[in-house]
């Protein structure tokens, strides 16, 4: 071992020189290279800085952007009415017409979320009063007019010898071309996230079909490749709405699934041809064509449909929090009710007070609504959609509370209520 050391000993004396300048060298090479490293880590962090720096700088402008064009589409929103010529009338199908509505001052219209409805106040003759309607918006949103398709309201089946709609026979036998109409802002609740990607099911019968017809259009319009499957209801080809629109969006998008039923097919209809099933739009025929039950439900129709649908959804697993539906008229969608007590309880004597026309009347548990009340009553209340959405049928409160017996779309003032959806919840005057 000691003849080993001995041996460096006398290499590195006699080279010595030559080690000290390899280690030098080597010394001043790991420097060179600390000092690459330390550049390139430097350089890196500038990057990063710079490319944050830059992100956030787009943010900003696109932040301002949004904020801009909000701020100007907010200018074009209105309050109250505002009047719009019928520029076009067409026919869709039998007792169905689709009428496109410019602003009468030839200024640009503001957005609205596909899903959203106009309310009309129309002067019909014979009428003490001008009638409030509200009918959903059929196409998605364009700059230079709104269009909405409205069905002729038959009477129902357990009242054949009833009188037809009012107001949307108004619409399909006198409205025309070049007609003027007051028209609210689009508004509701019940519409078509499109800045979401999730996978949807649009469900509709009958002229429900037109908030759906809007969601797929819309859709359609930006681009996107959101899985759809479309699900409609008709009797046969003579109620089909929008039959061809519906073919031409199927066949000309692979994200588009369309199913149509036909519960009464013609004689001239043909499966495969004019629709894909007979009988009706039920969740089992979803069930077979559905890979899972994990999509977004949208419905809109009658309001006996509507019900046996969500039950059925409710049924298969589906998240109460995953439909969304639309309802007009007294017949809307009300999840099932907790069982009755097994023994009567005695309730109190309520009595309803509507102090502008002077009468007081006394409430009862199987009447549906305030309004209901006052219709029957022969109080004049006005009233739109009659689903807690339009916000037409606001009345004060005098004295008194209410509860109310399903989510309201509009929001009432404090101290109102909408009499379309709320009960009494004791003796009660109203300002009507």
């Amino acid at each position: 071992m000691q003849s080993w050391i001995a041996a460096i000993e006398s290499a590195l004396k006699g080279n010595l020189p030559l080690v000290i300048g390899y280690v030098l060298l080597a010394l001043v090479a790991l420097q060179a290279l600390l000092m690459v490293y330390a550049r390139f880590r430097r350089l890196a962090a500038e990057r990063r800085a710079r490319e944050l720096s830059h992100r956030r700088l787009e943010l900003m402008v696109q932040t301002a952007m949004i904020q801009h064009q909000e701020a100007e589409q907010s200018k074009l929103v209105w309050n109250g009415y505002r009047k719009f010529t019928v520029a076009q009338k067409v026919c869709e199908c039998e007792d169905v017409f689709s009428f496109y509505l410019k602003p009468h001052d030839g200024k640009p219209l503001p957005p609205f979320k596909p899903g959203q409805y106009l309310t009309f106040s129309l002067s019909l003759p014979g009428q003490s009063k001008p009638l409030v309607r509200c009918y959903s918006l059929s196409d998605c949103a364009r700059t230079d007019h709104y269009r909405v398709t409205i069905k002729r309201a038959l009477p129902p089946p357990d009242a054949p010898d009833g009188k037809p709609g009012l107001v949307s026979s108004y619409f399909c036998d006198a409205v025309k071309q070049g007609d003027i109409l007051d028209v609210k802002a689009p508004g509701g609740h019940f519409y078509l996230d499109l800045d979401k990607e999730r996978p949807v099911v649009l469900i509709s019968g009958g002229v429900g079909v037109t908030p759906m017809v809007s969601m797929l259009n819309a859709i359609v319009a930006s681009g996107s490749k959101r899985e759809v499957w479309f699900f409609f209801g008709a009797r046969n080809r003579a109620d089909h709405i929008l039959k061809e629109y519906m073919e031409k969006m199927a066949a000309q998008h692979d994200n588009v699934r369309l199913h149509v039923c036909y519960s009464r097919p013609g004689p001239d209809d043909v499966l495969g041809r004019d629709y894909q099933h007979a009988g009706r739009v039920t969740v089992d025929l979803m069930k077979q064509l559905l890979p899972s039950n994990n999509y977004d439900y949208f419905l809109c129709g009658p309001g006996a449909f509507m019900k046996s649908i969500t039950d059925d959804l409710a049924a298969w697993g589906v998240p109460d929090a995953n439909v969304f539906f639309e309802a007009f008229g007294p017949a809307t969608v009300k999840k099932a009710a907790p069982k009755a007590p097994t023994h009567e309880v005695p309730t109190a004597k309520i009595d309803v007070t509507f102090s502008r026309s002077g009468k007081t009347v006394p409430w009862r548990s199987e009447i549906t609504s305030l309004l209901d009340l006052a219709d029957e009553s022969g109080v004049s209340i006005e009233a739109g959609c009659r689903a807690g959405n339009c916000g037409s049928c606001l009345v004060a409160i005098k004295s008194g509370g209410v509860e109310y017996v399903t989510t309201a779309g509009a929001t009432p003032e404090d101290g109102s209520c909408l009499v379309c959806i709320c009960k009494p919840k004791g003796n009660l005057v109203l300002d009507a």
